[in-house]
């Protein structure tokens, strides 16, 4: 079949500017096939390349003597001790979710899966943040249930438990929600796997399932904002089979207790394409591709599909000369496709044949690692004023506090996920001491003494209103989040989700983004090991808020020192470590959920206190002077209160929520009190007698501490003022009932 002809009209089509095709056709050194051209509009594509963010990512901390891979292969991996490694990584499936949210959820959740068991690691827990529209929008609960639906359907049939993360609704997620996927597993620290096409002769092979139609060009269209014409795109959506992931698991890892594999990568955004020049361009060799021995699904496929083909399921890896036959054999085992499509060669040239003839040669580094590097213009949004001249005290206080608390812990963003997690298997595999719920999941490292804990943040109106401090803050909370259960921070995944970076305005809040999640992370000496940018997240020019999510794992020596958030039982002293001064309800969930305005300063930052906090929770922790610990961050303190009397109820022989009687220091102005938000602040539950030692550690560590009040058999929540007035005084079941129907009242 005679390729259509190839010109700077066409390459425009493709994505690619003028100045691009210019640079693809020197490199090739002619005009390109129309195979060719496909490849370079998909590896120069946003999602890709990086094109417009490579400038800025090389400001993250990426270096710790724990650090085993940092960024730049499938995933990263920190050492654990014992000789393991903890291999994880967050990845973006947003767009293909809102076009088509069950599978789009469903392939975010696998691929993320592969990233890591291609290094050589099985997944033993994963993590969503997702950010959904107005649940009053019309078409909310159609993408919250399909998403839902689609990462509880891949992962609980692949087996690896969803163990956590976050769900939070905006409006301006409404033309384009976030579907950020997150998996961690577990490797011998001398048995990581890398990307790479090592050793000229070597055979090259494809495993996993036949390669279709589907997803052709989603690297594209992930890299392009929506528009009114974005549901005609369902065809760039793959389709995933977790049944075949799972199968292609297993021979993997069996395969890998050898010697036989020089070199794996997961076939994920421009499928055979990437993997094929992302691995000769780490090795500085080239491969040869004979697109005749692909499995295929579908009849009449043309090179240009098969190489941009998206299908899921897919690896390719470099196995040792001599030991093709074995790697087949195991493949073919778990009743697999597997086929020998190449070679490894010394050209340092990927070239496809296809039908007998060559149909595209392109030298594999100049495309995979000589991309175009923009540096765009940024310029500061000019919201940005308005928002700062907020004056908190032109907000009027609530006519009922109580009302208010009832009306916040109700709310899509406060109230109990629990209709969203109940859908994930949160167990499987035995490794879950802590689920979702508290500050931090917990998984144990079977055949140690050791766990994980792992969190998933971002507070996106922080990141609106002051992009560098409110990632900053994202760092922070995650941290403390891990302090709180008692766990050390060893590394950090991200998923940067922004608009279009060629305004000046997105990329500027781009750039504060990324200069804020380094400063924290230099100042808690938490490294980022792997990570993601996932750029034109907007529908007809109105873009989301930016929204740098944060992952975050960290280490517990001893699983059995494991801290949670909820209050254990009565008669117990409870203290607020961290400020105890009045926050501001400046950027506060409160300002927004009931005043309707989003204006102000989020609260500042001091990483120094921060890490100060951590090493105090981490302490006491290891002490066992904590019952619980909680940290205070959205809806402030009165709402973190309620979360531990609530999360009573779920522990092991309890029925019922656990009442408090609180006693506030100060109050100037009630409602910031109550629901003003500031960082670096965590409830701890101290076990008996004990207050005091932990009132000793907290003055030696330089960290406030301020008692509360404590747990009660009263079945309520009750907040005083200083002079002993009830501020707040609910029954806990009434708390109960609000927190536990948010999502099911709002989504049906």
């Amino acid at each position: 079949m005679t390729e259509p002809l190839v010109n700077t009209q066409v390459a425009a089509e493709h994505g690619l500017t003028g100045a691009e095709y210019d640079r693809a056709c020197r490199i090739v050194g002619r005009t390109p096939t129309w195979t060719e051209l496909g490849i370079f509009s998909v590896m120069w594509s946003e999602h890709c390349s990086y094109k417009s963010s490579r400038v800025f990512l090389a400001e993250f901390p990426t270096q710790a003597p724990w650090v085993v891979q940092g960024p730049g292969e499938n995933a990263g991996a920190v050492d654990i001790g014992d000789g393991l490694a903890a291999v994880f990584k967050m990845e973006s499936h947003n767009h293909p979710s809102f076009i088509e949210p069950y599978q789009g959820a469903a392939t975010g959740v696998g691929g993320i899966l592969r990233d890591v068991f291609t290094m050589g690691a099985r997944p033993i827990a994963s993590l969503d943040s997702l950010r959904f529209g107005e649940p009053t929008h019309p078409r909310t609960p159609y993408l919250v249930s399909g998403v839902v639906k689609g990462i509880g359907d891949y992962g609980n049939s692949f087996g690896c438990p969803t163990v956590g993360g976050e769900t939070s609704f905006h409006p301006c997620y409404n033309g384009n929600i976030l579907v950020n996927a997150f998996t961690l597993g577990i490797a011998p620290i001398d048995k990581i796997f890398r990307g790479k096409a090592a050793g000229p002769g070597n055979p090259v092979i494809y495993v996993g399932s036949k390669t279709g139609r589907d997803g052709i060009h989603g690297a594209t269209m992930a890299s392009e904002e929506f528009d009114a014409t974005s549901e005609e795109r369902r065809p760039t959506v793959q389709v995933g089979d977790p049944f075949t992931e799972k199968l292609l698991l297993e021979a993997c890892l069996e395969l890998m207790k050898s010697d036989a594999i020089v070199g794996i990568q997961d076939m994920g955004a421009a499928g055979l394409t990437s993997s094929s020049f992302e691995m000769a361009a780490r090795a500085g060799t080239g491969v040869r591709l004979d697109l005749d021995r692909v499995p295929l699904r579908e009849t009449g496929m043309t090179a240009y599909e098969i190489m941009l083909s998206e299908s899921q399921e897919r690896m390719l890896l470099v196995a040792a000369a001599g030991r093709e036959a074995e790697a087949l054999a195991v493949f073919r085992k778990w009743d697999l496709d597997a086929e020998v499509v190449g070679e490894v060669t010394d050209d340092g040239c990927v070239t496809v044949h296809h039908h007998g003839e060559v149909v595209a040669r392109i030298p594999a580094r100049p495309l995979a690692d000589e991309a175009p590097r923009y540096e765009r213009p940024c310029q500061e949004p000019a919201y940005l004023a308005a928002a700062r001249a907020f004056d908190p005290a032109s907000v009027p206080a609530p006519p009922s506090l109580s009302r208010t608390l009832l009306d916040l812990i109700g709310s899509p963003n406060l109230g109990s996920k629990a209709w969203i997690t109940r859908q994930y298997d949160q167990t499987v595999r035995t490794n879950t001491l802590a689920g979702p719920g508290g500050d931090a999941a917990v998984v144990r490292v079977k055949g140690t003494t050791r766990a994980l804990a792992l969190t998933a943040d971002c507070n996106q109106r922080w990141c609106y209103l002051d992009p560098r401090l409110g990632a900053a803050h994202a760092i922070a909370e995650a941290a403390r989040n891990l302090a709180c259960v008692g766990a050390r921070p060893l590394g950090v995944t991200d998923c940067l989700n922004f608009g279009n970076p060629e305004r000046p305005e997105i990329l500027w809040q781009f750039r504060e983004a990324v200069r804020g999640i380094s400063e924290a992370c230099r100042a808690l000496d938490v490294p980022v090991v792997s990570g993601n940018v996932s750029f034109y997240n907007e529908t007809e020019g109105r873009a989301i808020y930016p929204t740098p999510t944060v992952a975050m794992v960290g280490l517990l020596a001893d699983a059995t020192l494991r801290v949670g958030a909820a209050f254990p039982e009565p008669a117990l002293d409870l203290f607020l470590l961290g400020p105890a001064a009045e926050p501001s309800i400046a950027a506060s969930e409160y300002l927004f959920r009931i005043h309707g305005v989003e204006a102000g300063a989020p609260p500042p930052l001091d990483l120094a206190a921060e890490k100060r906090l951590g090493e105090l929770l981490r302490a006491l922790a290891g002490q066992r002077l904590l019952a619980a610990a909680h940290d205070v961050s959205d809806g402030g303190l009165a709402v973190a209160l309620a979360e531990s009397c609530l999360l009573a109820a779920e522990l092991p022989g309890h029925e019922k929520p656990v009442g408090a009687t609180i006693v506030l220091p100060s109050v100037q102005r009630a409602d910031a009190a109550l629901f003003g938000e500031a960082a670096g602040r965590a409830i701890v539950a101290v076990t008996h007698g004990a207050a005091a030692p932990v009132q000793a550690a907290a003055a030696a560590a330089g960290v406030a501490c301020t008692r509360l009040g404590a747990t009660d058999h009263s079945g309520r929540l009750r907040i005083e003022g200083k002079r002993g007035e009830a501020i707040v005084d609910l029954a806990m079941d009434q708390i109960q009932r609000a927190w536990s129907g948010a999502l099911p009242g709002l989504l049906g």
